[in-house]
């Protein structure tokens, strides 16, 4: 089945772009609210939760602005995921624009799964 394209905007109004710069590009800020460790070896990064390892792929990453990994085993070779600083220009304010891809019948559980991992971002960092 293929997958779709869905983003979904987390507003960070008082974040530090440096901190959250560092939450989602190094495997110790990554580790800090994405997954319980993080490795990396070349542009391989390995997620690990619980018993569980997945391997991505860092495919682009622009300074302050975005990354973007695809994972290992994704037979879909469109699809990645994507974290976006994005600072709007009226007031400043921050915010974390997650893409991802998942097939039409598992979106709403992924929104979910990103909601949870946003959710320990924010607490880890007080946003």
């Amino acid at each position: 089945m293929k997958k779709e394209k869905f983003h979904i905007e987390y507003p960070l109004k008082s974040a530090s772009i440096a901190v959250l710069w560092n939450s989602i590009s190094t495997p110790l800020g990554l580790a800090e609210w994405f997954a319980e460790s993080v490795t990396v070896e070349d542009d391989m990064y390995t997620f690990s939760w619980d018993d569980i390892d997945e391997t991505a792929y860092l495919m682009k990453v622009k300074p302050n602005d975005y990354t973007r990994f695809q994972w290992k085993d994704d037979k879909d070779t469109v699809a990645f995921f994507e974290l976006r600083i994005v600072v709007q220009e009226l007031g400043g304010e921050v915010a974390l624009v997650i893409t991802d891809f998942a097939e039409k019948n598992e979106i709403e559980d992924a929104i979910l799964i990103w909601d949870k991992q946003v959710g320990d971002l924010r607490r880890k960092y007080g946003i």
